[in-house]
């Protein structure tokens, strides 16, 4: 009896178990069920119709409007259509890229950016374009000859950060664009400790070009026209070796920029770093050292304070003066476009310095007295750009002629030369009447 009941009890779960492990349908068999395959091909044709009547590529075929860079759109006054091409740029997006276009209405990606030297004259005029178009910017400066007083009007700023930092030690970032201006570049400060000098220009371009390696930054060593030393080509054109002495007193700064060129050369074709290239000719504006002993600097400062014009030699020896605007023009178009360089970026105008005492004395002072005295050691006799090269990659020229940069940085040095005398009359008359 039990093993009956047993049994018919094993009889009445056995359909219960079969319906628990019944036989997968097959797709197919699935699709064609209750005319499911008809609604599949309706959903696709609805989706395709939907995509050709919706897709961009069957609007309107009007070009869209893009935005040029501010780099070169707003100051752009060349005539011809060759220059005008290469002059205009397109803002870009991505790290190290130059040629994504942003349509109209879309806000630029602001990109991180070194600046090495950012305090210094040059440095803090490159510094201010960059914020003003949206980047974040990062100042690496030591302070040698920079100065916090030239970035001061950043503090505050989300987009603004200051480092104290030697370039001569490593330094660790996160950044797509390294502008490498750090270096002393006047002759009182660069033969004030020239190993240091030579130091900063060799190990430092060492360590930022290493940064620029590990991050995928982009990087542009700001060279020198000292690197054609006492020029025996008129003009120089940056195919020239130059004819530097490489034990003199300006070596350290000569030879030590020749070097630089160097490593970024090696670095862009060894290790595929994105270098760029600016030979600087002389340049001037406000926020200059006031006592670099440049002769730009030298001149305006003696005639605001009646002193006499100090030319060296006979007066002879020829110079370009470009203005600092101009300058930060040039080396954010050569940061931003494909080139590598070298490009000379100066002004081609030649003044002998004699000529540049009587403009000083027009502007300032008609009876300012010019005082001569013997030559420095290694004083290149002529110095003039040839920028065809400039011109033509770049869409670059200066602007700015001396006679309308110089009031400019005449009214900066007057603030700040009578502002001191001022201050020390005070801080004088205080602590006599302690």
């Amino acid at each position: 009896m039990a093993s009956e009941m047993t049994y018919r009890r094993h009889e009445t779960q056995q359909p219960e178990a079969q319906s628990l492990h019944r036989k997968p349908i097959k797709p197919i068999r699935y699709m064609l069920r209750e005319q499911r395959l008809i609604f599949v091909l309706v959903g696709i044709a609805i989706a395709t119709l939907g995509f050709t009547l919706f897709s961009p590529s069957s609007s309107s075929p009007k070009p869209i409007p893009y935005y040029s860079d501010p780099i070169s759109g707003s100051e752009m006054r060349s005539s011809s259509l060759a220059q005008r091409k290469s002059s205009i740029g397109y803002i870009t997006g991505g790290i190290g890229s130059v040629g994504g276009k942003i349509p109209l209405g879309l806000k630029r990606k602001g990109l991180r950016v070194v600046v090495t030297g950012g305090a210094g004259f040059v440095g803090s005029h490159l510094v201010d374009r960059l914020i003003a178009r949206g980047d974040n910017v990062i100042v690496v400066d030591n302070f040698f000859t920079g100065s916090k007083d030239n970035v001061m009007h950043h503090f505050g700023n989300p987009n603004f950060e200051l480092i104290r930092h030697d370039v001569v030690e490593p330094i660790l970032l996160e950044v797509d664009q390294i502008y490498h201006l750090a270096c002393p570049a006047s002759p009182v400060h660069y033969k004030f400790n020239p190993v240091k000098t030579i130091k900063t220009n060799v190990v430092g371009t060492l360590n930022m070009l290493g940064l620029a390696k590990r991050v995928g930054a982009r990087f542009l060593l700001t060279s020198t026209s000292e690197v054609y030393g006492d020029p025996l080509q008129h003009p120089q054109v940056e195919t020239y070796w130059g004819n530097v002495n490489p034990i003199g007193v300006r070596s350290c700064y000569d030879e030590g920029k020749r070097t630089a060129e160097t490593l970024a050369m090696d670095y862009h074709r060894g290790a595929n770093v994105e270098v760029r290239i600016a030979r600087i000719f002389n340049t001037y504006g406000p926020r200059m050292c006031i006592d670099d002993g440049r002769v730009v600097s030298n001149f305006v400062a003696q005639a605001l304070r009646k002193e006499p014009l100090t030319v060296y030699g006979d007066g002879k020896q020829t110079r370009s003066f470009q203005f600092v605007s101009d300058l930060v023009e040039g080396l954010m178009r050569l940061m931003e476009g494909e080139h590598v360089g070298p490009f000379n970026l100066g002004n081609p105008g030649e003044f002998t310095m004699l000529e540049l005492a009587k403009v000083v004395q027009e502007t300032i002072d008609p009876n300012a007295k010019i005082e001569f005295r013997p030559n420095t050691e290694d004083d290149p006799h002529k110095r003039k750009p040839d920028i065809t090269k400039a011109k033509e990659l770049l869409g670059w020229e200066p602007k700015v002629a001396l006679r309308q940069g110089l009031p400019l940085m005449v009214k900066d040095f007057r603030q700040r030369v009578f502002g001191d005398q001022k201050q020390q009359e005070k801080t004088t008359t205080s602590s006599s009447t302690e």
